[in-house]
């Protein structure tokens, strides 16, 4: 059973390889985050991780943890806070701010940090929650 202020979360360093990886099965072929010469004349500097590959670990705690298996999203708002690059340490948390009494729905607060507490990715999660 689910309550308000359950959280749980997941951190993971996104590599080269992760991001590559991600650009081939998306097709985001976006040189911004794949030709290191392209990106240095960005104002970011340097190659940047995919932001939707970034908020995929905010599923991964959804789907695996809390709620967890069975789990499915309904709705999910994301706010792009800061760049995120190669070999940066991202830590995903969620936390239960809602749980319907009329059917099995709840919201999550969802937020991903880099490890110097930079919030990277802000926003929402409603999810049908898994049948018992």
């Amino acid at each position: 059973m689910i309550t308000i202020g359950d959280s749980a979360s997941m951190t993971k360093t996104f590599s080269d390889e992760d991001v590559r990886t991600f650009a081939e099965i998306s097709g985001d072929n976006n040189p911004i985050h794949l030709d290191d010469e392209y990106a240095a004349g960005t104002r970011f500097g340097q190659r940047l991780v995919h932001g939707i590959l970034t908020s995929g670990m905010i599923s991964a705690v959804l789907g695996t943890q809390l709620p967890g298996p069975g789990s499915v999203y309904i709705k999910q708002t994301i706010n792009f806070r800061a760049p995120v690059y190669i070999d940066d340490t991202i830590t995903a948390t969620v936390t239960a701010t809602k749980i319907r009494d009329d059917k099995p729905i709840a919201t999550f607060e969802t937020v991903c940090k880099k490890a110097d507490g930079t919030v990277v990715i802000d926003g929402e999660a409603v999810l049908l929650l898994p049948s018992a």
